[in-house]
Formats: structure tokens, C-alpha cells, sequence
């Protein structure tokens, strides 16, 4: 997915916005949560951008590309998604179903510094195959503030880290499983939602130093493997 119905945000003839794809992407999900309406300063705190670029970026989704509208604007309720909003964050959650903040002491396995930091994870349905090295997924992460971000892969049994090679899922013996506790807890996440982890499926886990920071290093690592 190359989203270039979001390129007409990024035109201008003066200043480019300050805000970036992964702001966009996370503002639509934030938006489909919040179906009765979201303003401007909630998406500014959830969003970590300043007030400018909360009112701008509101106002190029209502008025550029047509994603989000004011339900009534007599009352203060901020905004929602409109028809072709929702159609456009349904073919972003088919390839990225889920975006959810998980324990960080669960994660120790994973993340090397668990101590006061904070985490999230994306699954990111048959990206396997865009995984390189893992380097791009971190400075995705780091990119916009975060602590860093790796990825797992599910080879149809386990929860492992990606081969060396990187060019196919190996045997269990050529990569590390992770510790059946994990690969539970995961799983009972993703069950709770409705969602099947499926071979080649990715999770890219994101860390930072507060949940809004996790949850944009996440996502942005995570469009790395669109």
C-alpha cells in the first residue's frame, strides 16, 4: 500500500506540514475509536504534534481529502470519519488489524532496557517477506522519538525471531522461538480482538518513554513492511 490518497496532504505551495504519514494514519484510527467525535486537543495530546499542526491536520482531512467531518456543529463534539474515511482505515486495518499497548515486564525476552519504558504492537498480516534486516523497522521507531522496535514473525506454529537470512522463515532450530508464556500472551490478545495469527503474519513491537510515544514508534515501524 504506497497511500497516495494521502500525498494531496503533503501539498503546499508555502510550508510543508509538520506532520508526517504515521501522524495521518494513527489519526484515522484514533478517529475510528472515537466514533461520537474527537477534537482537536485530544488528537494533539494522543498525537504528540502542537496545536498548529493538530488544526491543520484536521482541517486538510475535512477539507483536502474529504476523511472526517463535524456531526453537528452546534455542538462541540469534535470530529468523526466520514463514509470514505471509514472505507479508507477498513483497507489499512485489513493489513494492520491492531494497535494495542502490552506489558512491558511480559516483554523482557524481548526489549533489552523494560524499565520505565513503555510498549505497543502492530500485527501486520503476510509482511514477512518485507523484512530486510530489522534495522529499518528501529530507525522507523526511533525516527519519530521512540526507544526502538523489533519484530517477530509467526512461521504457522511459533512466535520467532526472523532468520538471519532473512529470505524464508527457517526451521525452528535456525531461529529463536520465544518462550511459550509470550507467544500466549500475544495470542490471547489477538483472540480477544477476533483476529488469527496466520503464517508469515508480523508483529513489530515499538517502545518509548510514554504510551503515545510507543504507540507512534510502533505504527511507524510497522508501515515500513507495507
Amino acid at each position: 500500500m504506497k497511500f497516495e490518497e494521502l500525498d494531496e496532504l503533503f501539498l503546499s505551495p508555502t510550508i510543508k506540514p509538520t506532520f508526517e504519514r504515521v501522524h495521518v494514519i494513527l489519526a484515522l484510527y484514533m478517529f475510528g475509536e472515537n466514533r461520537e467525535g474527537m477534537g482537536r486537543y485530544r488528537l494533539q495530546k494522543e498525537l504528540l504534534i502542537g496545536e498548529g499542526t493538530a488544526r491543520s491536520l484536521i482541517k486538510k482531512l475535512n477539507e483536502k481529502i474529504k476523511f472526517i467531518t463535524v456531526l453537528d456543529k452546534k455542538i462541540r463534539k469534535g470530529h468523526v470519519l466520514t463514509e470514505v474515511g471509514i472505507k479508507y482505515l477498513k483497507e489499512i486495518k485489513s493489513m494492520i488489524p491492531i494497535i494495542k499497548e502490552v506489558e512491558t515486564s511480559v516483554l523482557k525476552e524481548i526489549i533489552i532496557e523494560a524499565e520505565n519504558i513503555y510498549s505497543y504492537f502492530c500485527l501486520i498480516k503476510n509482511a514477512f517477506h518485507n523484512i530486510t534486516n530489522g534495522v529499518s523497522q528501529r530507525d522507523a521507531a526511533i525516527k519519530v522519538n521512540g526507544s526502538g522496535a523489533t519484530c517477530l514473525v509467526f512461521n504457522g506454529k511459533n512466535l520467532i525471531f526472523p532468520s538471519k537470512s532473512h529470505s524464508k522463515i527457517g526451521s525452528e532450530n535456525e531461529n529463536m522461538i520465544l518462550s511459550k508464556n509470550i507467544s500466549a500472551y500475544f495470542e490471547s490478545i489477538l483472540l480477544e480482538e477476533n483476529i488469527k495469527l496466520e503464517k508469515n503474519d508480523v508483529l513489530a513491537i515499538g517502545a518509548g518513554k510514554s504510551p503515545q510515544r510507543a504507540r507512534l514508534a510502533t505504527l511507524n515501524a510497522a508501515l515500513t513492511l507495507l
